[in-house]
């Protein structure tokens, strides 16, 4: 164990509970154990600024009892969007937007962080004609009819992209965000240099694993740099990307030992990429979850109890929970210090509240379908619900989970066209 991990405090309990505080090492008190993961919004305005909406919609999560809340990913660099609604956070933002989105996630003495992020080649064709990513190479399984041939990435624009992160972060805690988040899962730019799939590069930033975790490293030691020793930074990283010859859980395992010796602030497990969305529940099409996984509710948390015998840096696991009692178990194994929590939040902003009120408490979701597979696929229906629930929100109205999916699609394919139909994220 690190001794920067070692110096994280918790509160003195026989037995830890999702109402129970967590003191980071800078000394920031968390009052509890629910974290809202990222989920992309689509509240962007035109010009990529946060439309008033998304301080609404923060607000009542704030309310609603969540400890620390995630941003969805906010781009670093407004010529790289990985979906048509993003919002960016670089020197030509209008700060007191973001202020504003801040104030209003701190409520409640919640915390809110901000999720940065760079797509790499992961952006829908019709939003770029040639993305950058680590190689020319593209993606998979059928991925390059929607997904451009990236172009491999030159030194000076590595350096200048691991800078344009710095600087979001900076602008972040400027703006009175709490800490930030740096992408490293699901398949965008970081997550393609650490998988030797996707990263075939000769040079210093490509080949063993020390030069692709080089990358990360350096986009956390520049935004350090940039904050200082007291904000927080924490990162989002894949326990693999299951993909045969991408990144492995035990290179995963060195990234995360790597990142503690660092001192990054608080480490959050995904897994999976847009080829093979692990983070959606299951490795492939053709897999299916474990049954053991099911029980627990939590999809990566094997991972997590070995992860735990190397670092004590505190950890969120995401993905799967649905009931109090299995994330209080979870809790009780010291695999993970936090509960990651996401779409029940989208149906039901007081969801964390009925947590803490009642252990018992469990939200089982439904799988939104429009009844035609093919539609829900073509439609991203999957998606788009929880989009809608959280535009509901924002918009000041409770949301609806008997929202219809078939209208979701209508209404999509109204607002956005036949680009509704195309592939746009993972």
């Amino acid at each position: 164990m690190t001794d920067t991990a070692e110096k994280a405090s918790v509160t003195k309990s026989s037995v830890i509970k999702l109402n129970d505080n967590f003191v980071l090492t800078n000394g920031q008190t968390i009052k509890n154990r629910l974290f809202k993961s990222a989920m992309s919004e689509q509240l962007g305005t035109k010009n990529h600024e946060p439309q008033p909406g998304i301080a609404t919609l923060y607000g009542r999560w704030a309310k609603g009892g969540i400890g620390l809340a995630m941003t969805g990913n906010v781009m670093i660099d407004r010529t790289a969007l990985g979906e048509p609604k993003n919002i960016v956070l670089d020197d030509q933002s209008d700060l007191q937007k973001f202020k504003q989105w801040a104030e209003a996630g701190k409520q409640n003495n919640a915390h809110i962080w901000v999720q940065l992020n760079h797509p790499g080649k992961q952006i829908p064709s019709f939003l770029c004609d040639q993305p950058v990513a680590p190689s020319a190479i593209s993606l998979g399984r059928g991925l390059d009819k929607g997904f451009n041939t990236p172009r491999e990435l030159t030194e000076s624009e590595i350096l200048s992209i691991i800078n344009k992160f710095a600087i979001s972060a900076k602008l972040s805690q400027q703006a009175g965000f709490s800490g930030v988040q740096i992408h490293g899962a699901h398949g965008y730019l970081i997550s393609q240099f650490l998988s030797s799939r996707h990263n075939q590069r000769t040079d210093k930033w490509g080949g063993s694993l020390e030069n692709r975790m080089r990358f990360v490293l350096s986009v956390y030691q520049a935004i350090r740099l940039q904050v200082g020793p007291i904000f927080p930074v924490g990162i989002k990283l894949n326990s693999a990307d299951f993909m045969k010859g991408g990144f492995t859980e035990e290179e995963s395992m060195q990234v995360v030992q790597a990142l503690s010796d660092a001192g990054i602030d608080l480490i959050e497990i995904s897994g999976g990429t847009y080829e093979s969305p692990s983070m959606m529940g299951a490795k492939d099409k053709k897999e299916t979850v474990k049954q053991s996984t099911i029980k627990r509710e939590a999809y990566f948390l094997d991972y997590m109890e070995k992860v735990r015998k190397l670092v004590a840096t505190p950890l969120v696991v995401t993905g799967g929970f649905r009931s109090g009692s299995a994330m209080n178990e979870a809790l009780q194994t010291s695999a993970t210090d936090f509960v990651g929590l996401a779409r029940t939040m989208a149906i039901d902003p007081e969801f964390p509240n009925k947590l803490l009120a009642d252990n018992s408490h469990s939200m089982p979701l439904a799988v939104p379908t429009t009844g035609k597979p093919v539609l829900d696929r073509m439609a991203s229906v999957g998606l788009v619900w929880y989009e809608h629930q959280m535009w509901r929100i924002a918009k000041g109205k409770n949301s609806k989970p008997n929202l219809s999916a078939l209208g979701v699609v209508f209404k999509t394919l109204l607002s956005a066209g036949l680009f509704a139909f195309k592939k746009r994220r993972a």
